[in-house]
């Protein structure tokens, strides 16, 4: 499997706007100044470090799209998340990539 397949998914497209418009949760994995520098509006900031023990803020969220600066950090902040038992994520990319869908 190709490098760009492991982070951003088989050949399938994502609709990120469709889940945006039912209300997905907006989750950037950057640290907390890259976020204060920028960010998506009604997003929350989650760092990927702290993903591990914050798991109780995204049960029961129909989708959750997970974001950074490049995609790499929401690609692992996905697979944190699939590791414990979420199916409804999706690899956003970038914030950029993300906040064209919200504004």
């Amino acid at each position: 499997m190709n490098i760009l397949q492991q982070l951003f998914g088989s050949g399938h497209k994502v609709d990120i706007k469709a889940a945006i418009d039912e209300g997905a949760f907006l989750v950037d994995v950057r640290n907390p100044a890259e976020f204060a520098g920028g960010h998506v509006k009604g997003s929350v900031n989650i760092p990927l470090n702290t993903i591990p023990t914050q798991l109780a803020k995204f049960k029961n969220k129909k989708n959750i799209i997970v974001f950074c600066l490049s995609g790499g950090r929401s690609s692992q902040a996905k697979s944190i998340l699939e590791q414990n038992g979420f199916t409804n994520v999706i690899n956003g990319g970038t914030w950029n990539n993300v906040n064209q869908y919200v504004n």
